[in-house]
Parts: structure tokens; C-alpha cells; sequence
């Protein structure tokens, strides 16, 4: 089974910078998908941003779009999400997910999930 640890989040004041990071502690296909996605208190999933392991270019939502990066680290064998110009609004739970079932982009069924790690803006 695929398992997925995320790190580096924290409370950060607006406008500040998080980067999290997503570590797969399985080999990971170069055609598998994987997604960053959130979720705040009382509120739907948020699909935010998205690309293959491989690379190329990711897909972001609207919500985040110019403001968060979304990387993989091949050697490291990790994903992870350059945060910059922290708003309020983007205090949530933060999942990474990998293997699309089904669907496209941000609106795959993912397979796996990691755990969360709660990100705070104030």
C-alpha cells in the first residue's frame, strides 16, 4: 500500500510563506498523479493544486493560482507546495492524495491519502 506523510505546516501571519512536503515511502510510478488538497472547518475538500510524478505542468485551482507552486523531488522521493502570500483564508487541513481512479486533473477520485497537516494564517 501507498503510504503518504505530510510536514511542514504551522501557524504563519498573512503574507507569510509555509512549504509542505508530501513523502512517499513507496516507489512511486512516474505516470502516477497526486494532488495537494485542503480542507477548512465546516467546508468542502479543495482540490488546489495537481500533476503527474513525472512532471510537467501542474494544474491549480483558482484559489491559489500565482501564489502556491507545486514541485516533486525525484530523489527525495517527495511532492511538495511552496505556500507564499498566505491569506487567512487558507488556514485548513492540508492533504496530499496520489493514483487517480477516475476522473481528470482535480476532479480524480484519489486512491491514497496522507494524513493532514494543519496549516494557520492569521
Amino acid at each position: 500500500d501507498v503510504q503518504l506523510v505530510e510536514s511542514g505546516g504551522g501557524s504563519v501571519q498573512a503574507g507569510g510563506s509555509l512549504r509542505l512536503s508530501c513523502a512517499f515511502d513507496a516507489y512511486t510510478p512516474a505516470n502516477v498523479r497526486m494532488a495537494w488538497f485542503r480542507q477548512a472547518p465546516g467546508k468542502d475538500y479543495e482540490g488546489i493544486a495537481t500533476m503527474y510524478f513525472r512532471g510537467g505542468q501542474p494544474t491549480y485551482g483558482d484559489s491559489v493560482k500565482g501564489r502556491f507552486t507545486v514541485s516533486r523531488d525525484t530523489a527525495k522521493n517527495t511532492v511538495d507546495l511552496q505556500m507564499d502570500s498566505l491569506k487567512p483564508e487558507d488556514t485548513a487541513m492540508y492533504f496530499c492524495a496520489a493514483h487517480c481512479l477516475r476522473g481528470q486533473g482535480l476532479g480524480c477520485q484519489f486512491a491514497h491519502w496522507g494524513q493532514g497537516t494543519q496549516v494557520t494564517v492569521s
